[in-house]
C-alpha cells in the first residue's frame, strides 16, 4: 500500500464525477500517478467507474483519510487535508445508511444554538457533536459533553415523541468511552455504536419530556 500516493489523493475527492485528468491538477500530478490513485480507492470500495468519470459521494474524503489512518499515516498528517464538513458528512452518511432520519446543522432559537447532525430512528434521536480535531484533552471533552447536553435540552423541549441522547463523534482511534454517561465514538467505532444501540440504551444519558 503506498500510503503517500494515499495521502497525496485526499485533496482530489470532491463530490460528484471527476476524469482522471481533471483528477491530476487537483492535486498536482501526472495523469499516471492520478490512475494508480484513483484505482487504489475503487478497489478499496472508495467511489465507483460512471463512463469516463470516477464518481464521489459525501463522505468520500473521509472515508480515504479513515483508509489511509488505517494504513500507518499518522493522524495528525491526515487531518491537514479533511474539513468540519467532510466529518460531518460521513457521520450523516452512517446514520443515513442506518436507516435513521438524519438532519445537518440543526438551528434552534431562543436560545441560539446549533447540533451537527441529528439522527431520529424508533422513537430515539441522536444528537451529534462532531469534533474532527487530531486529540482532545479528557477537560476538553468534558466541556463538550456539558455543551452538548444543554442543546439536547433545548431540543428535547420543543419534540414530540422522541427521547433524545447526546454523543461526541471523534476523529482519534481510541475505543468508545463515557463521560457522566454520554459516549464518546471514535468515528471508526460509529457504525458499530449504533448497531449495538438500542440493545444498550440503559448505559447511555437519555433526556426526554
Amino acid at each position: 500500500m503506498n500510503t503517500k500516493l494515499l495521502v497525496q489523493g485526499i485533496s482530489g475527492i470532491i463530490p460528484g464525477g471527476i476524469s482522471i485528468k481533471d483528477f491530476a491538477v487537483i492535486i498536482s500530478t501526472d495523469k499516471n500517478t492520478a490512475k494508480k490513485i484513483l484505482d487504489m480507492l475503487i478497489q478499496n470500495g472508495i467511489g465507483q467507474t460512471i463512463g469516463n468519470l470516477v464518481n464521489f459521494e459525501d463522505g468520500d474524503k473521509l472515508k480515504t483519510a479513515l483508509f489511509a489512518i488505517k494504513n500507518g499515516v499518522p493522524i495528525e498528517e491526515v487531518s491537514r487535508y479533511i474539513d468540519w464538513k467532510d466529518f460531518e458528512g460521513l457521520v450523516a452518511e452512517i446514520l443515513d445508511s442506518k436507516h435513521f432520519n438524519v438532519l445537518r446543522n440543526f438551528r434552534m432559537t431562543k436560545p441560539t444554538m446549533e447540533i451537527d447532525v441529528v439522527g431520529v430512528r424508533l422513537g430515539i434521536a441522536l444528537l451529534i457533536d462532531c469534533k474532527h480535531w487530531k486529540r482532545l484533552s479528557h477537560s476538553a471533552l468534558e466541556t463538550i459533553v456539558v455543551k452538548q447536553i444543554e442543546r439536547v435540552k433545548h431540543y428535547i423541549s420543543n419534540a414530540k415523541d422522541v427521547i433524545a441522547a447526546p454523543v461526541i463523534v471523534t476523529l482519534n482511534q481510541e475505543e468508545t468511552s463515557f463521560i457522566n454517561r454520554v459516549p464518546i465514538v471514535p468515528i471508526l467505532q460509529l457504525s458499530s455504536f449504533i448497531d449495538e444501540l438500542y440493545g444498550s440504551m440503559e448505559e447511555i444519558k437519555t433526556i426526554e419530556k
